[in-house]
């Protein structure tokens, strides 16, 4: 798969702009601010419907516009087809396939895209979040209709947050507290929630052996790298009074033995279990949910465990072992969507590799590995300030940008 044309109105500091491209490797050169990333995020966002670098799409629409429109032509094997969304500041986006009307949901998995940016340093270093979100998003790739099980989980647990608040303040004034509709939402809590852990669960059993590798590669040995799904419902299980800030900041040096680890994995790939665990979980944790006015287990409670050896990464790896970890969890997801045998795509679902703004954070051994492992792929999107930051490895097609004017060298 490869994107062989694209189009931006309005799109952040672009007014208009209008590109062909072509498979194997395309940068873009340009001082900071010239508009170079933007490029490379419009394709990100088709992907998606995210942006790597902001969590609000109003950034996306270029100041004083009330929309952008973001046009890309996708080739999969001998097939084109031509995806069209228009993002509205404070409104739901607007989907044409091939000229048509569609629903948003139609196109995702249209696009695939996987992305390496200087944010990412975040999914070692950071908080659980960051690594939640990483699954969800791969996980969307993979099976798109999960989009609408993720949106309908983030709607019950705002308002099943607000019930427990409104309810530990009745409680804390005395009042009569009438918990029937808080039963109502925790069944569609427990659903929605299954099923996002199944699926994570899932990945983190592809990822696992191509994280591993990955790491092998690009650190040329210097360590093993592992990955564990932590779910929030296994801790309550094993310690049913455990505090909520325990809940969030349980580590893999807890974990008493891989076996013990993959046995509770094992049981997390049935759904109907999960979703009874999930409701027999926030009965036990009900007076305390009601008391501090919020959900403290389910699936925005878990994390994703990244461990070098027997220590956890978080805290332990240096920078340099970071970023190799960081790079082995998009190259694992590179694989692991190259090899989706669901895919409508097959063979030609591969997804189009962008790195932005990577190589510049790189020392010169990890920039020539992953160098090295990224140049077989069909489409990859560079974004440098200098040309100098692009491997030799990866000599192809160059686009100066300055100024938010984009002209091909």
């Amino acid at each position: 798969m490869y994107v062989s044309d694209l189009a931006l109105n309005d799109f952040r500091s672009y007014r208009e702009v209008v590109l062909a491209l072509e498979p194997g490797v395309t940068a873009f050169v340009g001082q900071n601010g010239q508009g170079k990333t933007n490029l490379v995020e419009s394709v990100a966002y088709l992907s998606t419907f995210s942006s790597h670098r902001v969590a609000a799409d109003a950034a996306l629409v270029r100041q004083g516009t009330g929309g952008a429109v973001v046009r890309a032509k996708i080739v999969h094997g001998d097939r084109p087809t031509l995806v069209e969304l228009e993002i509205v500041a404070g409104k739901a986006n607007r989907a044409r396939l091939n000229r048509a009307p569609a629903r948003t949901r139609d196109v995702l998995g249209v696009v695939r895209t996987v992305v390496f940016a200087p944010e990412d340093l975040e999914l070692v270093k950071g908080d659980p979040g960051h690594r939640r979100r990483f699954l969800d998003e791969l996980t969307v790739l993979i099976t798109p209709r999960l989009s609408g099980v993720r949106s309908e989980y983030d709607k019950v647990l705002r308002q099943r947050g607000a019930l427990l608040k409104s309810a530990g303040a009745a409680r804390r004034r005395g009042g009569r507290v009438d918990l029937s509709t808080l039963d109502v939402w925790d069944g569609q809590l427990a659903r929605a929630g299954a099923q996002l852990v199944t699926a994570r669960a899932q990945l983190v059993r592809k990822l696992r052996p191509h994280v591993a590798a990955a790491y092998d590669q690009v650190s040329a040995g210097q360590g093993a790298a592992r990955i564990d799904y932590r779910a929030s419902i296994d801790v309550v299980d094993e310690t049913p009074d455990l505090d909520a800030a325990e809940l969030a900041d349980d580590s893999a040096a807890g974990d008493a033995a891989r076996g013990a680890v993959e046995a509770r994995e094992e049981a997390l790939l049935d759904t109907g279990a999960v979703t009874q665990r999930l409701l027999d979980a926030m009965g036990r944790l009900r007076e305390r949910e009601i008391e501090r006015g919020v959900c403290l287990v389910g699936p925005h409670r878990d994390d994703l465990v990244l461990s070098l050896g027997t220590l956890p990464a978080k805290g332990y790896a240096s920078h340099g072992e970071s970023w190799s970890y960081a790079l082995a969890l998009r190259l694992a997801s590179y694989e692991v969507l190259r090899e989706d045998e669901a895919s409508p795509w097959g063979r030609d679902g591969e997804p189009v590799l962008i790195l932005d703004d990577v190589f510049a954070e790189l020392d010169s051994r990890r920039r020539e590995r992953l160098a090295g492992m990224v140049a077989h792929a069909q489409q990859v999107l560079i974004t440098a300030a200098v040309p100098e930051d692009v491997p030799a490895a990866l000599d192809g097609a160059r686009f100066d940008v300055h100024g938010g004017e984009v002209t091909r060298a």
